[in-house]
């Protein structure tokens, strides 16, 4: 079912496709507010409390790469509701947990659950939408990871504050349960089924061919455990150990990251269909230029609403719920303009992704001067508000255009492994920013106080966020000098 323009049966997809991401990404910044109550409630230290962040964020990172193969070759709708189910029974699990172990253990597989679900709606999109249709649904997209991750914080204040804290923490967790049971409705009703929905598209209509493998080989367990192993070890010194023992963890993970791109090397020469990842992938300008893109802009922005919410609260001693409603502008502009940016991206994509990226650092040198002025009588917390809406313009921008353009050459029966191995850039991008910023503003606050805190932190974001503007002018300059690129693999595209 290919898309061409916008229809009532395009937009039933996309409900069915976003609200369960939506739910995904909701869990990561719902729960920032919601730890103090954590650690009340359950008396949870504060490394229980680091693992309630960082074993949702290690899971998901681990399980999209294999996941988004899975549903390249036994159906994306298929692991889609299989993703979506086990999210909404390990988000039960975490509601009702009675000890920290227990809810770190559900929130790793609710993160399981997140990997397995997210890069199949990347896959779908490919599979289901062409042309601008694509592009609208990008921006959709977008306007759902925006609004997940700024609305998080003031939906979850919200509830704490209305609901009290040992209740409020739990529905935090509880309200992806009538999500997932009505996302899963909608993707009985309206999500299409494809006639070979246990093959992989233009793969198994054709007949096995020498060396071509079988049954679970097709998945490539051996690259499946060396890119799980690398992604473990890279991200752990991120989020949990920050010391000389991080640092060697890193190295093993780049090495064991190395190991595992010879092996999917020599599995392609055997046959193009053997390695989880074909590496080919890579040499499409279009995908890996705009993924580095995507990753830049993830190393620097997720950080700042962690830093936001730990400033609003501890700095200036204000409650869980206004932290979040600070947020707010950002989702609002995200919300206002991703559809728009989604339907202009195939004729301005890489200038709007060089218009997103400069925008981004605008907008951490506006919250800067923002959190200087608190200091001042001038100073205002909805200033800080008024520059996180500048954070969402540059969202807008960035998101779906980044997104769009990186998929727009990869074939669709690679598109979920592709879209695993951006979302898994991003995730690790994201894991080493939040630690290098966060721990900037930690180190700075006990010396000089939150508001210095909150300054050096934006400024240094800033500083990360020129590194997305050089890539996106460099992307930007390789789209306008050649076309479209041959894609690897099979030629055949079927939409379903």
């Amino acid at each position: 079912m290919n898309q061409t323009s916008p229809t009532g049966s395009s937009r039933r997809i996309m409900a069915a496709m976003f609200l369960p991401l939506f739910a995904a990404l909701l869990s990561i910044s719902i729960v920032n507010v919601a730890l103090p109550a954590i650690e009340d409630s359950l008396g949870a230290s504060s490394a229980d409390l680091q693992w309630v962040l960082s074993g949702y964020a290690l899971a998901f990172g681990m399980a999209l790469v294999p996941a988004g193969r899975a549903g390249d070759i036994w159906g994306r709708r298929r692991l889609f509701m299989i993703g979506v189910v086990l999210f909404g029974l390990a988000s039960l699990g975490a509601a009702l947990a009675m000890s920290p172990l227990v809810l770190n253990a559900a929130r790793l597989f609710m993160g399981f659950a997140a990997g397995i679900l997210t890069p199949q709606v990347i896959g779908m999109i490919q599979q289901l939408f062409t042309g601008s249709a694509r592009g609208r649904a990008y921006g959709m997209m977008g306007t759902v990871i925006g609004v997940a991750v700024a609305a998080g914080p003031a939906l979850g204040g919200l509830i704490i504050d209305t609901t009290g804290t040992d209740f409020g923490w739990r529905a935090t967790f509880l309200i992806n349960v009538p999500v997932t049971a009505a996302a899963l409705l909608c993707i009985l009703l309206w999500l299409p089924k494809p006639q070979d929905d246990d093959a992989a598209p233009g793969a198994e209509a054709q007949a096995p061919t020498g060396g071509q493998p079988q049954g679970i080989l097709r998945l490539d367990p051996l690259g499946v455990v060396l890119l799980s192993l690398a992604v473990l070890l890279l991200m752990l010194p991120f989020i949990q150990f920050r010391s000389l023992l991080g640092g060697l963890s890193a190295v093993a993970g780049l090495l064991v990251l190395w190991l595992w791109m010879l092996w999917e090397r020599r599995a392609g020469r055997r046959h193009e269909s053997a390695p989880m990842v074909n590496l080919k992938l890579f040499a499409l300008p279009s995908y890996t230029l705009n993924t580095i893109v995507l990753g830049l802009y993830f190393a620097g922005m997720p950080a700042i609403w962690a830093v936001v919410a730990v400033y609003v609260q501890q700095g200036q001693g204000q409650g869980a719920l206004i932290a979040g409603l600070v947020t707010l502008p950002s989702a609002a502009m995200v919300v206002l303009l991703s559809s728009r940016v989604g339907r202009a991206v195939e004729r301005k994509g890489p200038r709007m992704l060089v218009a997103g990226t400069v925008t981004a650092v605008l907008a951490m040198l506006l919250l800067s001067g923002a959190a200087a002025l608190m200091a001042t009588p001038y100073g205002s917390l909805w200033l800080l508000a008024a520059a996180l809406g500048v954070v969402g313009v540059s969202q807008a921008l960035i998101i779906p255009s980044a997104q769009t353009l990186s998929m727009h050459d990869v074939p669709e029966q690679m598109a979920g492994a592709a879209g695993g191995v951006a979302q898994t850039v991003q995730r690790v991008f994201t894991a080493i920013g939040i630690a290098v910023v966060t721990g900037i503003y930690f180190s700075v606050s006990q010396e000089q106080g939150h508001q210095s805190g909150i300054v050096i932190a934006t400024l240094v974001i800033a500083a990360l966020m020129l590194s997305s503007v050089a890539a996106a002018i460099f992307a930007a300059r390789r789209a306008g000098q050649a076309g479209p690129q041959e894609p690897p693999g099979p030629q055949e595209h079927r939409g379903r």
